[in-house]
């Protein structure tokens, strides 16, 4: 009897060790998921499925990971997803940038693009205005007409405008116009509305109204440059200190080792850029300092 109870309870031991998965198995079961890209706003929405979707194939085939887009409806909605976890890569201005890396431990800029260490905004005008393009901030001219940023939260369409506003004119630009400084939500919002004639003028990122002219989206003749701002740095790339524990100590590196690589025109075309180059949090310093100064890290 006590041989035929013995041989059982091997016999139990044996089945419950062949259904324990090894150590290696579970530690990979633990690892995986989808890594959720998203962008800020800067220009119309709808379009962004489609500029993106060839970048999401290219780092699920590059990585071997499952990769989807996700639409965020504006810049603060873009900084507090990527607090929540939601999203894992976001293209983010300077300023989204520097807001989310504040409050997500570890998280860091990997890439921008290559133009991005050396970015610009323009200062447009309707052409009803008379203004024409000077290397003088022309205060003495704009301070009494209508005037709108972009989103409240863009590096290039209102934070180093602003910057540049109050160093040329020694006021903030809610005190320097004397109607209500206004706000078009995204950069080609800002072009079309000068152009139009509905604002007098509008601070805008420089590649946006360059594409948007060449694309005959607008007219120059129209909405005329006639300021433009010192360079100062700009857009990138930020990932969330999670991937690596979804994929692998070393997942992060792989990816930016697999944006920097990248030569594919579709791609390069979700950042309208020709070119990515790596990028670090170091290299915004700047730009968080102007924040500060401005209050608007929050």
């Amino acid at each position: 009897m006590k041989t035929l109870l013995h041989v059982a309870a091997l016999g139990c031991i044996a089945v419950l060790a062949s259904c324990k998965p090894k150590a290696d198995e579970q530690a990979g079961e633990a690892k995986g998921g989808t890594l959720v890209i998203t962008a800020i706003p800067d220009q119309k929405v709808s379009d962004q499925e489609a500029n993106f979707a060839p970048l999401k194939d290219y780092l699920s085939k590059e990585l071997g990971v499952d990769v989807a887009f996700s639409i965020s409806d504006d810049y603060p909605a873009a900084v507090q997803r990527f607090k929540n976890g939601e999203v894992h890569l976001v293209w983010f201005g300077g300023l989204t940038g520097v807001q989310a890396w504040e409050a997500v431990p570890g998280a860091r800029a990997i890439a921008q693009g290559d133009v991005d260490p050396q970015y610009k905004s323009y200062f447009i005008a309707h052409k009803s205005t008379g203004l024409e393009k000077s290397d003088t901030f022309p205060k003495d001219k704009i301070s009494d007409m209508t005037f709108t940023f972009g989103s409240q939260s863009s590096t290039s369409g209102r934070l180093m405008p602003a910057y540049f506003i109050e160093q040329e004119t020694g006021k903030k630009p809610e005190d320097f116009f004397t109607k209500p400084v206004q706000f078009s939500g995204a950069h080609d919002a800002t072009a079309r509305a000068v152009a139009s004639g509905s604002v007098q003028i509008g601070a805008i990122n420089y590649k946006t109204y360059d594409s948007m002219v060449a694309a005959g989206d607008i007219s120059a003749e129209d909405a005329p440059i006639f300021w433009i701002t010192p360079e100062y740095v700009d857009y990138n790339l930020t990932v969330h200190p999670d991937l690596n524990k979804m994929f692998g100590d070393d997942f992060i590196d792989k990816l930016q080792d697999a944006l920097v690589a990248c030569d594919d025109k579709n791609v390069l075309k979700a950042f309208n850029r020709d070119k990515l180059i790596p990028a670090k949090n170091e290299d915004f310093e700047s730009i968080k300092d102007v924040a500060k100064e401005l209050n608007m890290m929050r």
